[in-house]
């Protein structure tokens, strides 16, 4: 027992960086020779982009996307992430929500940033194509009911990627590490000397008086808040969440919120609605849901309070 213990804290520890999907991922990984290299990242990535980047204009969620497009055959890849976003629309009733593309751009959050409010016409206009009831699933084909549907897989499929990273490093019989793409983060294992993997909690200015650190053994974790890619359009405070419901960017008390999982991709997906939701459905939900854990910073008057699902303490740091 000691002896594998000091056999595991002398292996070396590798560390790749670079850049993809727009964004930095970072991966350390201990194990006896450099099993993983940049190129096998970089290709891994390259192949996710190509099928579910709506920025590539080759990619397989763009010909999808198309007005002149019905259906299309799913690759593997695509279709984990559009199989899993059914589940859990379903779970969230409808607040996590794919086709929400159309909306997203209206608001300003695709290759271009609006100057004016839209319009309620415009909402109104665009909220026909919002819905995943518009979406099929049969086999590997995806189909739409009216060519104007689009979906955008942004809020799901950075934390796959992350999995999918993590996966490779599992088939190269890596047993520690942590991969962090765009601030989703998957770890397995521990690091030298038997200490897990440590995560510092995201929090915005202003923040609750006390900060933490979570201790991880073989989980992901992702925070998303409203104080990230918002701008100003008239005087009002434009955030990237869009309600699938009335077509327009949330407007609640919730600043943060930080979502622990089995997988990056289900947290990445559930810190959407989580985002969302009231802060006690919030909870309700995530005490609800099996393996998942939740951290809510919401703003009551001029203060920031804090909430916890029943198990998220247990991976504070002491």
């Amino acid at each position: 027992m000691c002896l594998g213990c000091c056999a595991f804290a002398q292996q070396p520890k590798y560390l790749l960086e670079g850049r993809a999907q727009g964004t930095t991922y970072r991966i350390i990984y201990q194990h006896p020779t450099a099993v993983v290299q940049k190129q096998d990242i970089d290709s891994i990535l390259h192949a996710i982009d190509l099928s579910m980047s709506i920025y590539k204009k080759e990619s397989l969620i763009s010909s999808f996307n198309k007005a002149t497009t019905r259906e299309i055959e799913m690759d593997g890849m695509m279709r984990d992430v559009v199989c899993r976003s059914f589940d859990i629309n379903k779970q969230s009733k409808g607040m996590f929500d794919l086709t929400v593309k159309p909306l997203v751009s209206l608001w300003g959050f695709g290759p271009e940033r609006i100057r004016q409010w839209p319009t309620q016409g415009q909402i109104d206009s665009v909220m026909e194509f919002v819905g995943m009831d518009k979406l099929k699933v049969k086999g590997k084909r995806l189909l739409k009911k009216r060519n104007e549907v689009s979906i955008d897989v942004n809020g799901i499929a950075q934390g796959y990627s992350v999995d999918v990273l993590a996966r490779f490093l599992d088939k190269q019989h890596v047993t520690s590490y942590m991969v962090e793409l765009g601030g989703e983060i998957k770890t397995k294992g521990r690091k030298e000397g038997g200490e897990t993997y440590k995560v510092a909690i995201e929090r915005p200015e202003g923040d609750v008086e006390s900060s933490f650190v979570l201790s991880l053994f073989n989980k992901a974790v992702t925070t998303s808040g409203n104080y990230r890619k918002a701008f100003d359009v008239d005087g009002k405070k434009v955030h990237h969440h869009i309600n699938p419901y009335d077509g327009y960017p949330l407007q609640n008390n919730i600043a943060s919120v930080t979502v622990i999982a089995e997988t990056a991709m289900d947290a990445d997906a559930y810190d959407n609605v989580f985002m969302a939701l009231p802060v006690a459905e919030g909870l309700k939900l995530a005490n609800s849901i099996r393996n998942l854990e939740l951290y809510i910073i919401y703003k009551e008057g001029d203060l920031f309070r804090e909430a916890f699902s029943t198990g998220f303490k247990k991976y504070i740091q002491e």
